[in-house]
């Protein structure tokens, strides 16, 4: 069964034997380590499974970046205090152009005033964007105006990482690097590496046959160990998914 908080864990401790450094997307900005993962968790939802996950990784040693939507249910400050004090770097999942309806006067307010609310809790110093499937307004779109350093912000990994060079991986959709799953997730990759399952991917790890270097994100809210969430999570992903196909055939969503 894929997707479970112990496959999670199984992977973390593959990387690590195979001599991995785990870095913040901070970190990695700063200092890259020649043999790096940036681990990136997109809170879309369920703040209590990126505690759970915070905890796991601060238990095996490891370190990664938390970036947090700012609407009702995942904006939640008591678990993300929890989560900076365990090691890990807080950051700004941003959707400011999709909450603003492309305004980009109001865009730019909604942002500056989360950031201050982030730094109340942690010196963020990193963004990334939201994909906001359902929405027509793409969130990066605001720094074709305005620039994010202008904000002491030194990396937004959509802008920041070469993807040619640092293999970028993701669990959108419930599934890795599924193309029908990612209407925005997505980056112009120097690789192409097919990835089935997470047993997979720690496979291609145990194999000596990722890059040095990667950026894997994970959603938090699809990791569960017990069933009921499991499935749920399952079903609506499947749901999900489907409606992306369609949206973007008949072009309602961006592709």
């Amino acid at each position: 069964m894929d997707f479970t908080l112990d496959v999670y864990r199984q992977l973390i401790l593959t990387l690590l034997a195979q001599g991995f450094a785990f870095q913040s997307f901070a970190g990695f900005m700063q200092n890259p380590a020649n043999r790096a993962i940036i681990l990136r968790h997109d809170i879309d939802k369920l703040p209590a499974n990126a505690l759970k996950m915070a905890q796991l990784e601060h238990d095996l040693g490891v370190k990664g970046s938390y970036y947090f939507r700012v609407v009702p249910g995942v904006w939640n400050p008591g678990v993300m205090e929890k989560i900076t004090a365990l090691g890990h770097e807080l950051g700004y999942h941003y959707e400011d152009m999709a909450i603003a309806k492309g305004d980009l006067s109001k865009a730019m307010a909604h942002f500056e005033s989360q950031l201050a609310q982030f730094r109340n809790i942690y010196p963020v110093t990193t963004i990334c964007m939201h994909g906001s499937p359902l929405s027509r307004h793409d969130n990066r779109a605001l720094w074709q105006t305005y620039d994010y350093r202008d904000f002491g912000i030194i990396g937004e990994p959509y802008f920041d990482v070469d993807f040619t060079k640092v293999f970028y991986i993701t669990d959108t959709g419930r599934k890795w690097n599924h193309v029908g799953a990612s209407i925005r997730d997505r980056v112009d990759s120097g690789f192409d590496i097919p990835v089935n399952s997470t047993a997979h991917l720690a496979e291609l790890a145990a194999q000596g046959k990722l890059p040095d270097q990667m950026m894997i994100t994970v959603h938090p809210q699809r990791w569960h160990d017990r069933a009921g969430p499991w499935v749920k999570e399952l079903v609506w992903q499947n749901v999900k998914n489907g409606v992306k196909r369609v949206g973007v055939r008949f072009g309602v969503l961006a592709g």
